[in-house]
């Protein structure tokens, strides 16, 4: 059996001696990148590795030419692949990405690990304080560096688009965007990480933290399915973002987790759409 959306800390407990498995830690904080490094440092479930969000799960904010792709773009392809190797990661690895904040940034590693193909990929369901709260220990033993994996590059699973395609859908509407970022931050209000406040014309919003219980685990399938499905109609013709391309992808999960498989990514998101003063801005809900 293998995981591809969620697993519970129950069964990452149970079943891991049977697993061949790579637990990565994806703990990060957007207002000091280290501090997800120095909670990893401090204690981490046991056997895990880290991933730092801005060095493995994003590439340069800018390109050879000086174009700003927004606050955390996609990694280039193969050097996200050979980071994964260097984790361990085989093409037959069951990998388990867990957080200690609901799922937003392991989510991204999940998202990332389907573009290049891999499908066996879950995040903790509640993430460390659930893992936690079964009675096991964090520990701040580093272990030793793993054999180099054998990933490779496959079919992308998962689908983008850029910000060329959302200006044309301004004309044709063909697409709904969805926009994962907290309701003030979506009405332009508050805004603290871009210089630009408001949303993309057309968007709708989807609060990532809606996709959560009170304890921080993912609602249930049902309960997802219900309220996505009052937001978008068919999946595969909505776009994911947010402000970077974060936690548009646990809005992706949520979708996954609910059946509702095929909506696409805007990685640049907020950051770089809103960097171009040529493209339009909405405020208000």
């Amino acid at each position: 059996m293998t995981y591809s959306t969620l697993i519970s800390a129950a069964e990452l407990k149970s079943r891991a001696q049977y697993l061949n498995l790579v637990i990565v830690d994806c703990r990060h904080d957007l207002a000091n990148p280290n501090a997800g490094r120095e909670a990893y440092a401090a204690g981490h479930i046991a056997q895990a590795r880290f991933a730092h969000l801005d060095e493995i799960l994003s590439g340069p904010k800018t390109d050879a030419a000086g174009r700003f792709h927004g606050r955390h773009p996609l990694p280039d392809r193969q050097r996200f692949v050979e980071a994964m190797r260097a984790l361990g990661i085989n093409n037959d690895t069951q990998v388990v990405a867990y957080d200690a904040h609901g799922g937003m940034f392991a989510a991204r590693l999940w998202w990332l690990l389907r573009w290049i193909g891999h499908s066996d990929v879950a995040v903790l369901d509640g993430g460390l304080a659930a893992w936690q709260a079964l009675g096991e220990q964090a520990t701040a033993e580093v272990p030793p560096p793993a054999a180099h994996g054998n990933i490779q590059d496959l079919t992308s699973l998962v689908r983008t688009v850029d910000a060329h395609a959302l200006v044309e859908n301004l004309k044709s509407q063909a697409l709904q965007v969805v926009d994962a970022r907290a309701p003030d931050r979506f009405r332009g209000e508050n805004e603290t990480l871009d210089a630009v406040g408001g949303h993309i014309p057309g968007a709708r919003n989807r609060f990532f933290k809606d996709n959560l219980q009170a304890d921080g685990s993912f609602k249930n399938a049902t309960q997802l399915r219900e309220e996505w499905l009052s937001v978008i109609g068919d999946p595969h013709a909505a776009v994911m973002q947010c402000g970077s391309g974060v936690t548009a992808c646990h809005n992706l999960l949520a979708l996954e987790v609910a059946g509702l498989g095929g909506a696409s990514l805007y990685p640049g998101s907020w950051s770089e759409w809103s960097s171009d003063a040529k493209r339009p801005v909405a405020t208000g809900a």
